[in-house]
C-alpha cells in the first residue's frame, strides 16, 4: 500500500510519525514539500518517505491519500486535483463536510473524515472517524483508538472537543510558569506538571466507565486543598466558560 500526504504540518508529522513506528504494512509515503522543515525532518528519520514538489503527483502515486491542509487551502487545491475512483481519502480538515468533498473530489471514491491528534506519534489517543469504515478502523486501530461515527453531525461534537487541545496545553504551561516564579527550576516544574496531570489522565482513563463526578468528589477532602481549588475556579466561572467556549467552536464547524 502506498500513502500519500498532502500537507506536512503537524497533525500529518505526527500520523506519520505513528505510521512509521507501527505494524502498519506500506510501501512508500509520499509527502507534500509544502512544509520544508518538516518534510526533510521526516524524510532523515524514517525510510520509504518520498517529498513530492506537486500535489498531483502524490494523489497520482499513492492508494490513500490523507488530506491535511487548512480548509481555505483545501477549498482552493482539492477541487483542482485528480482522483480515482479505487482510491481510499481520509480529510482531517475540520470544516470541510463529507458532502463538500464528493462535489470537490468528483469522483465516487471511498471518503472518510478522521480526527487525529499529535499523541498519535506516539500511538495513543482516539481517532474519531466518518463514516464507519473497516479499512481505516482497522489502519487507525494501529496507532491509536478508533472511534467509529455513523452521523456526521454527531462527529462534529468531537471536533469540537478536539478544538480544546491548545487551552490544555496552557494550562500545563500556566502552572508550570508559576512554579518557575516560585523558584523551581523550569525543567524540574514542566516534568512534575505533565507527569502530575499524565497521572490523572491515566487515572481518569481507568474509571471512564463510571460517571466522571466520581473522581471530582472523591480527590476533595472537606476544607482540603482541591476543594478549594475546585470552589475558587468555579466562583471564577472557569467551568462555564469552557461549555460557552465548545459552543463557539460548535457553532463555527456548523
Amino acid at each position: 500500500m502506498k500513502l500519500g500526504f498532502i500537507g506536512t504540518g503537524k497533525i500529518s508529522s505526527s500520523v506519520i510519525s505513528g505510521i512509521c513506528s507501527s505494524s502498519i504494512k506500506y510501501n512508500k509515503i509520499f509527502i507534500s514539500s509544502r512544509n520544508s522543515v518538516n518534510a526533510k525532518k521526516l524524510k532523515s528519520k524514517f525510510k520509504r518517505i518520498y517529498i513530492e514538489k506537486n500535489n498531483q503527483d502524490i494523489v497520482d502515486k499513492s492508494d490513500w491519500i490523507f488530506l491535511a491542509v487548512t480548509p481555505k487551502v483545501g477549498e482552493k487545491i482539492i477541487k483542482e486535483l485528480s482522483f480515482r475512483s479505487n482510491q481510499t481519502i481520509i480529510s482531517f480538515i475540520s470544516t470541510i463536510t463529507i458532502s463538500s468533498l464528493k462535489k470537490m473530489i468528483k469522483v465516487k471514491a471511498q471518503i472518510v473524515r478522521a480526527i487525529p491528534l499529535p499523541p498519535i506519534s506516539l500511538k495513543k489517543g482516539p481517532v474519531p472517524i466518518c463514516p464507519p469504515n473497516k479499512k481505516v478502523k482497522s489502519f487507525f486501530n494501529k496507532i491509536g483508538s478508533t472511534v467509529e461515527i455513523k452521523n456526521e453531525k454527531l462527529s462534529i461534537n468531537f471536533w469540537s472537543t478536539s478544538g480544546m487541545m491548545a487551552a490544555y496545553y496552557e494550562i500545563l504551561r500556566t502552572m508550570s510558569e508559576w512554579l518557575v516564579s516560585k523558584g523551581v527550576k523550569r525543567t524540574d516544574a514542566q516534568k512534575y506538571i505533565t507527569s502530575l496531570f499524565l497521572a490523572l489522565s491515566e487515572d481518569a482513563v481507568v474509571n471512564s466507565k463510571t460517571n466522571l463526578k466520581n473522581l471530582v468528589k472523591e480527590s476533595q477532602t472537606p476544607k482540603g486543598l482541591n476543594e478549594q481549588g475546585l470552589k475558587e475556579m468555579s466562583k471564577k466561572g472557569v467551568y462555564k466558560n469552557i461549555i460557552k467556549t465548545l459552543n463557539m467552536i460548535y457553532k463555527r464547524l456548523n
